[in-house]
């Protein structure tokens, strides 16, 4: 009988260190559940890289034709250009209204990039003396726009996204518009 206890005591001892060696192993090993969470939380899809950059890269662009048309409104000479002007800086505050409204819903901190080649095209405006102006102001705003336009087009191709698609779709009509009047306008001037 005293071995048959001493059995069952051994067996039961090797049974609790066996216990007690699974429960410090499970311990030490990271939880699958919280691992797929962290890792969802704090990576970003290539669609979210695509909207963040589509967000950024519009918003500087129109901040770029916003001071475009701030500084033709005050250097040309040209009246039907200052009013042309006018209308193309009240439409790309609206726009860049709205892009920050949708990049801060999506938690997207809308950054300075190309702020130097933005600053460049800006400083050959102001630099610009009467007579050269027109033109250069023209062909830098044509090249705006059209930045604007593709980057319009590209996201409309890249994403489902319903808010930003109606923002396309709002706009992009608009931005062909003003570059059809870009053209008219360079036409004249020349």
């Amino acid at each position: 009988m005293k071995a048959v206890h001493q059995l069952k005591v051994t067996i039961l001892r090797q049974f609790f260190l066996l216990i007690i060696i699974l429960c410090i192993t499970s311990c030490n090993k990271s939880n699958p559940i919280e691992t797929s969470l962290k890792n969802e939380t704090f990576n970003k899809t290539e669609k979210e890289e695509i909207e963040a950059f589509f967000f950024i890269a519009t918003a500087n662009v129109t901040k770029s034709i916003i001071s475009k048309s701030q500084i033709a409104q005050q250097k040309s000479s040209d009246s039907t250009l200052q009013e042309w002007s006018r209308k193309i800086e009240i439409n790309q505050n609206q726009l860049l209204q709205d892009v920050s409204k949708m990049a801060n819903k999506k938690l997207i901190i809308i950054t300075e990039i190309n702020a130097t080649h933005n600053k460049l095209d800006l400083y050959e405006l102001i630099d610009a003396d009467s007579t050269d102006f027109n033109k250069a102001y023209l062909s830098s705003m044509t090249e705006s726009l059209k930045e604007q336009i593709g980057l319009f087009e590209s996201i409309s191709k890249q994403t489902n996204d319903k808010t930003i698609l109606k923002l396309v779709l709002q706009y992009l009509p608009e931005q062909y518009q003003n570059l059809r009047e870009m053209q008219r306008l360079n036409n004249e001037i020349n």
